[in-house]
């Protein structure tokens, strides 16, 4: 077993197909994070204020039930954490995923896709969910990152 794992979410597979390339580039496990109940096209339709994304993001407790609790964090002591950006902020999901495990003492690294904003507050709304965990900020990819992409952006973290 690695002493790493990249644990993600992706709703449409853009952020699936980038924490796989990253597995692969640093030799990690990889868990997906999955909600119980599956996003439709129509609850990710951010224009509608009505859509089940709109009104999770909306709310700040908010934490969608994942499909099972088995990620293997115990075993790992960095953690590259995916997610899209929704709201220049990370899915309410993945606050889910933080509060459902003990990370104290892990090294955390978000990483992230995004049809073109940034992590905005993304750090800061998740540090709260993993209060004894060291969470920063990685970097926004797009989908067609290689892998020898991601490796030299790996290496580059110094772990």
């Amino acid at each position: 077993m690695s002493t790493t794992l990249v644990a993600y979410f992706s709703a449409t597979g853009t952020t699936a197909r980038v924490a796989k390339k990253l597995a692969e580039a640093t030799g990690a496990d990889l868990y997906e994070i999955r909600p119980q109940t599956p996003y439709t096209q129509a609850d990710l339709d951010w224009q509608n204020k009505d859509s089940r994304s709109s009104i999770e993001m909306r709310d700040k407790a908010s934490r969608p039930a994942m499909a099972d609790k088995n990620a293997p964090v115990s075993g790992h002591d960095v953690i590259f954490l995916g997610f899209p950006i929704w709201w220049y902020v990370a899915p309410t999901i993945i606050n889910t995923f933080l509060e459902a495990y003990d990370f104290s003492g892990k090294s955390i690294i978000l990483f992230a896709t995004s049809g073109g904003s940034g992590f905005g507050q993304a750090v800061d709304g998740l540090q709260a969910s993993a209060p004894r965990a060291a969470i920063r900020e990685g970097q926004v990819f797009n989908a067609g990152i290689s892998t020898d992409e991601l490796k030299e952006w790996a290496k580059g973290l110094n772990l």
